[in-house]
């Protein structure tokens, strides 16, 4: 950077305010790309968000904690926005009572499938078994996630990048997945995007209706419940851990 702008850079890294700007303004860059595209899943926003935010503090030499004492604020808004979910799920009551026993069952198929699956494909490429541990809570929201990896003797950290990878992932890939398998309804498409890509697989149902967003909402909480209650116990069980 020439000399003037590492003096603004400079002063603008003392203000824990600089990760929230930072994380505002490339989200707002990548949905606006998003919105040119026609939504496209590729251009996914969040992907795109990450791409930039690493690339600005890489090149800045920017260390994350200094980041992060800006962006906390975003994070602490996950907690509100999460519990906010239910006033969309409020106004599908009537099909979820019609139908809980199905979503339950669903959810907990799905869950299964999950860490199988991730745990099966670990085991089989010669993972280590921390980062087996640490790939089993994937597609539960980051920080159920990062406590459930911890508690089973994963890499929390670890499992924070895979739990991002696999919603992003999830969000791309479930249109086309869905259209191929000619599921329409809206509720359970929502429901199967929020068992499998959690949070941001939530994030995208709701860009499609407040149906689809509702139910993967409900689904993000069952499933990261589930998780979260039998994970630990089964591991336990087969002596895994």
């Amino acid at each position: 950077m020439t000399p003037q702008i590492n003096a603004i850079w400079v002063y603008l890294a003392a203000s824990p305010l600089l990760g929230l700007t930072a994380t505002l303004l490339a989200y707002h860059l990548a949905h606006t790309l998003y919105a040119r595209l026609g939504f496209h899943p590729l251009a996914n926003p969040v992907a795109i968000s990450v791409a930039i935010l690493v690339l600005v503090l890489w090149t800045t030499n920017t260390p994350y904690k200094i980041y992060f004492e800006g962006a906390q604020f975003v994070h602490f808004l996950l907690g509100p926005a999460t519990v906010a979910l239910a006033i969309p799920l409020y106004q599908q009551i009537t099909k979820l009572r019609r139908n809980w026993l199905a979503f339950l069952i669903g959810s907990l198929a799905g869950s299964t499938a999950a860490v199988v699956t991730a745990m099966g494909v670990g085991s089989l490429l010669g993972a280590s078994p921390a980062t087996i541990l640490s790939l089993a809570p994937k597609s539960v929201t980051t920080p159920i996630a990062m406590g459930i990896s911890e508690k089973i003797g994963g890499l929390p950290s670890l499992t924070a990048v895979l739990v991002i990878a696999t919603g992003i992932l999830g969000a791309i890939l479930a249109r086309g997945i869905l259209n191929l398998m000619r599921v329409e309804d809206a509720g359970i498409r929502g429901f199967a995007l929020g068992t499998t890509a959690h949070g941001i697989g939530t994030a995208r149902a709701f860009q499609v209706s407040q149906e689809a967003g509702a139910f993967a909402g409900l689904a993000m909480g069952i499933s990261g419940l589930l998780t979260a209650l039998l994970l630990p116990m089964v591991l336990n069980l087969i002596d895994f851990i």
